[in-house]
């Protein structure tokens, strides 16, 4: 029988166990403690480990398997959709207007369960983004924020965190303008870390976690250009 002891990380200490470490009930548990430092942060996620956990808990990391992954040659795009994007009657911007995306992913109203973007959570990506590591999509129409969301970057390597909507097809536009931005650059995914019916309709599946990290690898071994993530308009 798998040994079930958790790890307790230490201030001091940023290196994670190893990954087949990880519980399998609950799925992916790998180790709890430690802090949202920015180095702790990035050294987490080129691991292949993110945070998770709510209000009043300890900080729980998580390595699921298997994993929730989009190619991003593979993104579904449905004929509704399809139709929305011909239409471009939005606009979509990167990077410019990240706490604003960030809060709504934290308060969304669509949300039936208790946000796990608690207080904490929220200024520690804040806190990457000014570091040039967590990264906005936003989709405006007629001049408003109608949907968006956000992510952390580590070379071409893309952790999606959560994304929101305001009005239809907000967050379903965003998903593709970052699609196209990630694959004009071969890399090969967006992780989306543990899957749900909004992903699974766009295209997401799950792989083994020796299958993601893998890709990951490659996508890590991807070196982007300085001006990749400066603020802009993106289009298709």
């Amino acid at each position: 029988m798998k040994n079930q002891i958790i790890e307790l990380l230490s201030d001091d200490n940023l290196v994670f166990p190893p990954l087949e470490d990880a519980l399998a009930e609950p799925n992916g548990l790998l180790a709890v403690g430690g802090d949202l430092s920015v180095k702790r942060l990035q050294a987490a996620y080129r691991a292949g480990v993110f945070p998770w956990y709510s209000d009043g808990d300890p900080i729980m990391w998580w390595s699921p398997d298997p994993r929730a992954i989009i190619l991003t040659d593979q993104l579904l795009i449905n004929r509704t959709l399809r139709k929305v994007l011909k239409q471009q009657n939005f606009t979509v911007t990167l990077n410019q207007a990240f706490d604003r995306v960030i809060n709504y992913c934290a308060d969304a109203p669509f949300r039936k369960e208790e946000t796990w973007i608690v207080d904490e959570m929220l200024y520690a990506y804040q806190k990457l983004h000014k570091h040039g590591v967590a990264h906005s999509i936003e989709v405006w129409i007629d001049g408003e924020l109608a949907g968006g969301l956000y992510g952390i970057a580590i070379n071409g390597y893309f952790s999606g965190e959560s994304m929101f909507y305001k009005k239809s097809n907000g967050s379903k536009i965003a998903l593709v303008y970052l699609s196209d931005l990630l694959k004009s650059h071969n890399i090969p995914l967006i992780d989306c870390q543990m899957l749900n019916p909004f992903l699974e309709n766009m295209g997401c599946l799950e792989v083994p976690r020796s299958q993601f990290i893998a890709i990951q690898e490659k996508a890590l071994s991807i070196l982007l250009p300085p001006d990749f993530w400066l603020p802009r308009q993106l289009t298709l």
